[in-house]
């Protein structure tokens, strides 16, 4: 009754301090939303689930899905991609790339990064899916698995279409997601970069980032600004000092200079207030478990993922790590296998819960790897 008490008071307080820094800070863009990277946790928000157009923030996904296809595989990084004739008409801002040219994927993410240019999307998502709409159908199927319950793309720029939404949590989500990706951090961290253009690649254009904050904020690692005249003005950024790393979103303010002067702040609030406690990292062992029938005798099983938890600053929280695994386990194994896992605590409230899973695969062990086992059990352990 004590801790429900206590839980009651402490989120009575929590609200109220959220309350007094959104009247402090005194924002207006149409909705914005503070999000800490590591748990998801969101620490401030308003609006933030109000479907409104993302102008070029939908590239996010765009880069996400090249990212994953990358890692997959299926498309390379000096990939030659001929430009369509779509990419080379569509509007808004570009790079200028001429029908038939041929440039990189790399290049290709590159301009999509640094300039937010429509037409290198447009290249790219032909290139991944064959066609634009059929790369559309890519993002939204991406979306729908990450729980963007308010988002729906119409194409792969941003560029004003019916229909064509998404939210500052939504928003969050795909960020999140995306710098999971450690190969696009270059990219989205590159202030200015130059691109030959054209099909004899006569013409360089000069690309320079349109996140002002990558030189401006402290601990500034990307992501993507957006505009249209319809969508305002749009960013949402990412931050990191020590242990704690921020998401700030953006939507709907009046001008450019707000958009970043109101994430800074969003930012500022964060980093101020907060603290990212690591409870454990992806890739600790954490026990060794006896096999069965196998070709060895003991799996090693590990973290699956990093943990990490977000507390106020000077807050003194009572962490407690629960593991679970079985006592032994049944060959075969395959490394990545669930085998248990780490259940995490603080002040007897469960907040995270971590797989572990194999670290190698144990294959079944033959007759005579069993034989020899059990002849050495017979010698040694009489």
């Amino acid at each position: 009754m004590k801790k429900r008490l206590l839980s009651i008071i402490l989120i009575i307080i929590l609200s109220f301090n959220f309350s007094v820094a959104n009247a402090e800070m005194d924002l207006t863009s149409k909705a914005y939303l503070l999000m800490d990277y590591n748990s998801g946790e969101i620490i401030l928000a308003h609006n933030e689930h109000e479907k409104l157009p993302p102008a070029s923030i939908t590239k996010i996904m765009t880069l996400l899905i090249a990212m994953e296809q990358l890692e997959s595989g299926k498309i390379k990084l000096d990939d030659k991609v001929i430009v369509s004739e779509s990419a080379s008409r569509v509007e808004g801002t570009s790079v200028f790339l001429d029908a038939g040219e041929v440039q990189t994927v790399e290049n290709l993410i590159k301009a999509i990064s640094i300039r937010s240019a429509n037409d290198a999307s447009i290249a790219l998502a032909v290139h991944i899916a064959g066609s634009e709409e059929a790369f559309v159908k890519l993002m939204n199927e991406k979306a729908k698995a990450l729980g963007m319950e308010n988002t729906n793309f119409v194409n792969s720029t941003g560029l004003p279409a019916d229909n064509h939404y998404s939210t500052a949590y939504d928003i969050g989500i795909m960020s999140r997601e995306l710098i999971k990706h450690e190969k696009i951090m270059p990219y989205l961290t590159t202030y200015m970069e130059d691109l030959e253009v054209g099909k004899i690649k006569r013409s360089v254009q000069t690309m320079v980032n349109t996140n002002k904050l990558i030189r401006s904020y402290e601990g500034c690692n990307g992501i993507k600004t957006g505009y249209t005249s319809e969508a305002r003005h749009c960013l949402s950024a990412s931050a990191k000092r020590g242990d704690l790393q921020l998401i700030a979103v953006v939507l709907g303010a009046e001008t450019s200079q707000i958009r970043f002067s109101e994430a800074a702040k969003l930012l500022d609030f964060g980093f101020a207030n907060y603290e990212s406690v690591t409870i454990a990292n992806r890739g600790e062992v954490i026990a060794n478990i006896p096999v069965e029938k196998g070709s060895a005798d003991l799996l090693p099983i590990m973290l699956e993922r990093d943990s990490h938890i977000l507390l106020p600053k000077g807050s003194k929280g009572k962490i407690n790590k629960e593991v679970v695994y079985p006592e032994h386990v049944e060959a075969p194994v395959k490394l990545g296998d669930v085998v248990g896992e780490m259940v995490v605590e603080l002040d007897g409230q469960v907040v995270d819960r971590i797989n572990l899973v194999a670290k190698i695969d144990i294959e079944k062990g033959s007759l005579v790897n069993i034989f020899k086992k059990v002849w050495n059990n017979f010698l040694f352990n009489k």
